[in-house]
């Protein structure tokens, strides 16, 4: 049986052999990207952290309350 030798990876970067550094376009295509995102989230920023946070409250509640609940599920049925 005859094996053809594994060949190495042939791939280019995106700087094609100059030095890898960002171009202006893709400065300015970045400012605008986060300018944008800046933008849609300005207003509704605290009101959006707030909710991740009262969020994060009730999941950790609601997890005891869970684990609250089983145990006493399995005490009571450990007594009857």
């Amino acid at each position: 049986m005859t094996t053809t030798p594994a060949r190495s990876p042939c791939w280019s970067t995106s700087s094609f052999g100059r030095a890898p550094d960002t171009t202006p376009q893709e400065l300015c295509a970045l400012g605008e990207h986060l300018s944008l995102c800046r933008g849609r989230h300005g207003r509704w920023s605290a009101l959006s952290c707030a909710m991740q946070a009262l969020r994060g409250i009730v999941a950790a509640r609601a997890m005891t309350a869970w684990l609250v609940a089983g145990l006493l599920l399995a005490v009571v049925i450990a007594v009857s």
